[in-house]
């Protein structure tokens, strides 16, 4: 064990650093009239759809009574963030509040008598309340996940008041918040809160298609597309485009089947989509789907392995945490995301790691369409942990993740009951949130110790609901002997691989090699878990690992390898482009 590298990277809090301002490309070319105008759900397509980022009013108060507004807020990045032009904390104690202004146009207000008008937030963090003319409409719980509402019957031909409150406990509660924290520092980074998603309105008919389930049948070449409505609709029918397809109707489920039984496989080498339109009754919608599958099986020689498409498939996988240093967890623009995929793809990866954190819907689109298997981490929650118990003492002695029970909520910061059942909730609103997404192979529900618990019945409940991926129950240290994965952390060992008979062997993180680069850092202080001088150096020293220890262990077992990281972030700078995405290392 390298134990000088690992006694160099204890965790510090740094929260007394003043982040150096650093902008991507993409940030200072940024135009406040035209952010992120795609259609943000690339299922569920409707010809329009009324975007509503751009400047809005805001305040932060320290108590909910009368105020005065601040000043602007670009919408959607967060105060904290520099591309929102206020960059400020909020904290626990205080209420961050937005307004805008809705104007309608003659010919929506015309629609008002046979459709429906519906808000979406893509995103809040972390609890939000809505008002329309000063009437509450919704709330929502959760910094995370979509919410919508109905808002048709406030549609006027005179401009209409929205207005959102929002509290964010961060890290000072057990409400899920990923790597955010109010004292940041080391492998953990700058809160943000408020609306960090899109903000969007689209009209849709009286009666209309709330969402659909697409669940793909690789083994019968087969498609069964599971209708949500809002009313019972009685014409449904589907055309596919370049294949063909036969299909039938029953009740609101589509069957869908290939001709003669015939389709293109989806690979990260060959990612196929099959785009489709449903009509139902008045409503049109457009999505697409892929025709995969992802298991684990025993190869010729017994070995449990990920399979695609029923093949031995190696992960080549790199950890991706969704930072950027003008708009923390929201990128500056739908570029930025293809941007870092590419670059993924020609650095030799074929699978990205989504590390505790839930992207919007485009991020997982380009996937889809580039070829990027994914891998989804839940959001993690829980009290302040104990780092001692979740990270050094399983590091050096591994032995202590392997015997330990996750039952011990004390240990795992997770004594609020009320805490776990919000937890599962969220887990199981992720699952149904992502579902369609074909690239998705695979659910980690737990991350180290942070928050985890009950991780062997949690992985049979994530299977129960999804049988179509994989589960990675806990990644890291403190197996429960569950899941599809035996999943392990090795930063500081060499590398190797452990016997399972029933679970494929993945490391589920290794490398972080650090390398600073000056003026490409939002912090001069170094993260990383070793440390080297110039990109040279870590080229080679990544190359050398890679060859000596991670590709000599595939015949001896090893299914997957996912390296730490894809960029930089704030002081940890072991990713393979810097933080501002303007130089790649390797």
């Amino acid at each position: 064990m390298r134990i000088k590298d690992a006694l160099a990277n204890i965790h510090k809090e740094h929260s007394e650093d003043k982040l150096i301002p650093l902008y991507t490309t993409w940030g200072e070319n940024l135009d406040k009239d035209n952010i992120w105008q795609e259609y943000p759900r690339p299922q569920m397509q409707r010809p329009h759809c009324q975007m509503l980022h751009g400047e809005w009013d805001y305040a932060i108060v320290s108590q909910d009574g009368k105020f005065k507004y601040d000043g602007k807020i670009l919408v959607p990045f967060s105060p904290e963030a520099l591309l929102s032009g206020v960059e400020k904390q909020l904290q626990p104690d205080e209420y961050l509040w937005y307004q805008k202004k809705l104007s309608f146009s003659e010919e929506e207000c015309s629609w008002k008598a046979k459709k429906r008008c519906i808000l979406h937030f893509d995103a809040v963090d972390q609890q939000a309340v809505v008002y329309m003319n000063e009437k509450e409409v919704a709330s929502h719980y959760g910094g995370y996940l979509p919410f919508e509402m109905d808002i048709t019957d406030f549609v006027s031909e005179e401009p209409v008041l929205l207005k959102v409150r929002v509290q964010d406990e961060s890290d000072t509660s057990y409400h899920t918040r990923g790597k955010q924290t109010l004292k940041r520092g080391g492998m953990f980074y700058t809160a943000q809160s408020g609306i960090w998603q899109s903000v969007w309105y689209e009209w849709v008919p009286e009666k209309y298609i709330v969402n659909y389930k697409i669940t793909p049948d690789y083994d019968h070449a087969s498609v069964e597309i599971e209708l949500h409505t809002n009313e019972k609709l009685e014409n449904v029918t589907l055309q596919v485009e370049g294949a063909e397809v036969t299909y039938e109707v029953d009740e609101n489920t589509i069957k869908l089947q290939f001709a003669d039984g015939k389709f293109e496989a989806w690979s990260p080498e060959n990612p196929k989509l099959y785009y489709f339109t449903v009509k139902a009754d008045e409503d049109l919608v457009r999505g697409y789907f892929a025709m995969r599958a992802f298991t684990v099986e025993k190869d010729e020689k017994g070995v449990p392995r990920f399979c695609l498409n029923h093949k031995p498939y190696f992960l080549n996988g790199l950890l991706d945490q969704g930072y950027w240093p003008d708009g923390l967890m929201t990128a500056p623009c739908d570029e930025a995301f293809v941007f870092d995929i590419e670059l993924a793809k020609k650095l030799g990866f074929n699978m990205i790691r989504k590390h505790i954190k839930i992207e919007p819907l485009r991020w997982y689109y380009h996937c889809d369409r580039l070829g990027m298997i994914v891998w989804q981490d839940m959001v993690n929650g829980g009290t302040t942990y104990n780092m001692m118990w979740a990270c050094y003492l399983p590091t050096g002695i591994p032995a202590v993740g392997r015997l330990v029970k996750d039952n011990m909520y004390k240990m795992f910061a997770r004594e609020s009951e009320e805490g776990r059942k919000l937890w599962e909730r969220e887990c199981m609103d992720t699952i149904d949130h992502l579902y369609n997404v074909p690239s998705l192979a695979a659910w980690v529900p737990f991350n180290e110790a942070w928050g985890q618990f009950d991780a062997a019945r949690i992985a049979r409940e994530v299977k129960a609901k999804d049988p179509t991926r994989a589960v990675d129950h806990a990644s890291g240290w403190f197996d429960q002997k569950e899941g599809d994965f035996n999943s392990v952390h090795n930063y500081f060992r060499k590398l190797k691989v452990e016997k399972d008979d029933k679970r494929a062997f993945v490391i589920s993180e290794y490398g972080g090699f650090a390398c600073h680069i000056s003026g490409h850092s939002s912090v001069e202080r170094i993260f990383g878990y070793k440390k080297y001088d110039t990109p040279e150096d870590v080229s080679k020293a990544f190359k050398e690992l890679l060859e000596n220890e991670v590709y000599p262990l595939v015949e001896a077992g090893l299914s997957g390898a996912v390296y730490t990281q894809l960029s930089d972030i704030e002081e940890e700078v072991n990713g393979l482009v810097t933080y501002d995405r303007k130089i790649v290392k390797m």
